[in-house]
């Protein structure tokens, strides 16, 4: 349910693109603007691992400094049907932990300090679970997808502003309307892009989860990880602002830049209480609880 969910996002993403372009740009602008996004993107996808994991200062964690750790992760990945993942350390005090990488044979998990230090090892197996549930549904390839083309209907949208703007002529029939009905698109056509991307980003969240808790084979190992993650990040907001690059941050199992009600809404993460709801679910349909 949650793959066909994916597709039906991807195609109405697709769908705002083709309408925006046609009505801004023609084919010619259309074109122009993926072949931009999709360059930008590439780079984005084949890099973001190294610089994400930079980002954060991780290292690598050798087999011998936490030979439990890697016989975890590859249990784990073995359980998925996946090769085992590279496993590095970010040293910050936020509980969090993310999967980066192109595919799953060049794939990395990294846990912070801060979750090593607040997860029992059951949590813990609950949250890796997590991430290689992330890498075995190409979560990181949809992701990219997604961005490219909302990446072309900004684009799209930026291009035929100016375009309006300083080379339309105010005497011509439509002028005005033409640069007023752009304004619009200027600032409608990225904010749907936005909204169908968080849409796609949050059903790859509850994906994650679901497929998680089947791999450890505990959902509710991976429910009381989840709570004990969304209490830290809300107690540790002030460092979360600090250490946490809002750019990285819908890579989080849970996202610490959450902010406020209101700003939750924009949240690439679904509320953390609903995700624990459905994990109790299946809890009892696994027969784990009653």
């Amino acid at each position: 349910m949650q793959k066909i969910k994916t597709v039906l996002l991807l195609g109405i993403l697709t769908g705002l693109f083709l309408v925006v372009g046609k009505i801004l740009g023609g084919q010619t602008g259309m074109i122009i603007a993926f072949i931009f996004a999709m360059i930008m993107n590439f780079f984005a996808y084949w890099f973001s691992d190294k610089m994400a994991l930079a980002m954060y200062g991780a290292k690598e964690i050798p087999y011998e400094e936490a030979p439990w750790l890697h016989d975890m992760v590859e249990e784990l990945a073995r359980k998925a049907g996946i090769p085992k993942p590279k496993i590095y350390l970010a040293p910050i005090d936020i509980p969090n932990a993310f999967a980066t990488g192109r595919d799953p044979k060049h794939a990395a998990i990294a846990v912070t300090s801060g979750i090593l230090n607040i997860l029992s090892p059951e949590e813990l197996k609950g949250v890796l679970a997590h991430e290689i549930a992330h890498i075995k549904n190409r979560d990181i390839l949809i992701s990219s997808i997604a961005a490219t083309i909302g990446g072309a209907i900004s684009m799209l949208a930026e291009m035929a502003f100016w375009s309006n703007l300083f080379g339309g002529n105010d005497e011509e029939e439509g002028g005005i309307g033409n640069i007023i009905g752009s304004l619009l698109l200027f600032l409608l056509a990225p904010l749907a892009a936005t909204i169908v991307q968080m849409a796609i980003s949050r059903t790859r969240e509850y994906a994650a989860d679901a497929t998680g808790a089947q791999i450890c084979g505990c959902p509710l190992a991976l429910a009381r990880a989840l709570e004990k993650l969304e209490m830290a990040a809300q107690q540790l907001a002030p460092v979360a602002a600090r250490e946490i690059n809002p750019g990285t941050a819908h890579m989080m199992i849970v996202n610490p830049l959450r902010g406020d009600f209101i700003a939750s809404l924009f949240s690439t993460h679904p509320p953390t209480q609903e995700r624990i709801r459905r994990l109790y679910e299946l809890a009892k349909k696994m027969g784990q609880i009653k």
